[in-house]
């Protein structure tokens, strides 16, 4: 089956790349998303990735420290699996970049659009770190100013639960699950599958939005070849 789209930005929650230990880097879990993504990549799909950073820092959940300070180490988290990510990547032979929005030149590029989209072209898969490159902003957020900055047909929302409810699963039984939902939706009912900073952003740029879980093999090949897998927001 033929790609849907020709540039998606991926989002991955830094939970994810923990795996079942649930903290740090799993790096078979990193290992498999890598592969998962160049099966995408083989079909020439241009392929940006945002990763957050909650498998080394919640900074939201702290309480004795400025929430600036927090959100920077956040961002500097999200780095750390940018790193990671770009290493699987080139060990299996696929182009990778990091770009960071707070410069750390030594080890990565400072984020420039025009780059991005150029490295993209040439088939090189770009990987955003540092989140917006500013406080206050959540991953989710820097997942969708990304994806409007570098005209992405849709943001692939990877996470560790396989659809969009309209209460956690797991506390709620009860919970529904939704095929498809409007961006309105998303905003006006707060389902938390992202803030509602990110979502707006979405919303007012007319940027599609799929949910599924990462942890299904072959589920990002799905999305990307237009399976209706998980949620499908637009």
């Amino acid at each position: 089956m033929e790609p849907k789209y020709k540039r998606v930005l991926l989002k991955i929650s830094g939970e994810a790349l923990a795996g079942e230990t649930k903290f740090g880097i799993d790096n078979a879990m990193v290992n498999k998303i890598a592969r998962e993504v160049a099966r995408v990549h083989e079909l020439g799909v241009e392929v940006g990735i945002v990763v957050g950073g909650g498998n080394f820092w919640r900074g939201r959940t702290t309480t004795n420290m400025d929430q600036a300070t927090a959100d920077y180490m956040g961002m500097l988290a999200t780095v750390m699996n940018s790193l990671a990510l770009q290493e699987a990547f080139l060990a299996i032979g696929v182009k990778a970049r990091v770009q960071t929005a707070i410069e750390m030149t030594e080890i990565a590029e400072p984020y420039a659009r025009r780059r991005a989209i150029s490295e993209l072209e040439h088939k090189d898969i770009v990987i955003f770190g540092g989140g917006t490159g500013s406080p206050f902003f959540s991953t989710d957020t820097a997942a969708a100013l990304r994806a409007a900055e570098i005209g992405a047909d849709i943001i692939l929302l990877a996470k560790n639960i396989d659809a969009v409810y309209s209460a956690d699963p797991k506390e709620n039984p009860d919970a529904i699950k939704y095929d498809t939902l409007s961006h309105r939706d998303l905003v006006e009912r707060d389902l938390k599958v992202m803030d509602q900073t990110a979502a707006t952003l979405c919303r007012d740029n007319n940027i599609a939005i799929h949910v599924f879980a990462i942890s299904e093999d072959g589920n990002v090949l799905r999305a990307v070849q237009g399976e209706r897998i998980g949620t499908f927001i637009s």
